[in-house]
């Protein structure tokens, strides 16, 4: 199994600290209690923590494989998530790169399937070389089982 790069951790704790200043922002102005400054720095704080701690876990327990028929993932930290995409049914694969993935010097991967709506899968947090690489042999592997059942 594959992990990601540990520098999606940085994303992923941009993210964690954008929706920790928003909901600050919320309990400053009063909008959802009426707190101290203090008491808004304490939960800010607490918040944060929890959400490094989180993202730590989800690193740690984030995977993926290719397989000999399929691209395999196991990921997740309260809901445990394990899919296999038969390269069959792959239909295209995207690399994705956002401002904050460019300025990490990451890039994410997704594979879009046929069949039902949302069966899409996405590789978060690869380098950009390394994303180029799965991209590349995801498609040839698609190419190669054309021929096989989509069943």
């Amino acid at each position: 199994m594959r992990g990601l790069e540990r520098r999606v951790i940085v994303l992923w704790f941009l993210q964690v600290t954008a929706f920790v200043l928003f909901l600050s922002a919320g309990l400053f102005a009063g909008v959802v209690m009426d707190l101290l400054p203090a008491s808004v720095l304490v939960l800010s704080l607490m918040f944060e923590a929890l959400g490094l701690v989180y993202m730590v876990l989800r690193f740690r327990n984030w995977g993926f494989e290719l397989r000999e028929d399929h691209l395999y993932l196991d990921h997740g930290v309260l809901k445990r998530t394990c899919s296999m995409v038969p390269y069959v049914r792959v239909q295209h694969i995207d690399t994705q790169r956002g401002p904050f993935y460019r300025l990490l010097g990451l890039s994410k991967v997704v594979v879009y399937t046929a069949g039902s709506k949302g069966a899409d899968v996405a590789i978060p947090g690869l380098s950009g070389s390394d994303a180029s690489v799965v991209q590349e042999k995801l498609r040839d592997l698609a190419i190669e089982s054309e021929d096989m059942d989509a069943v």
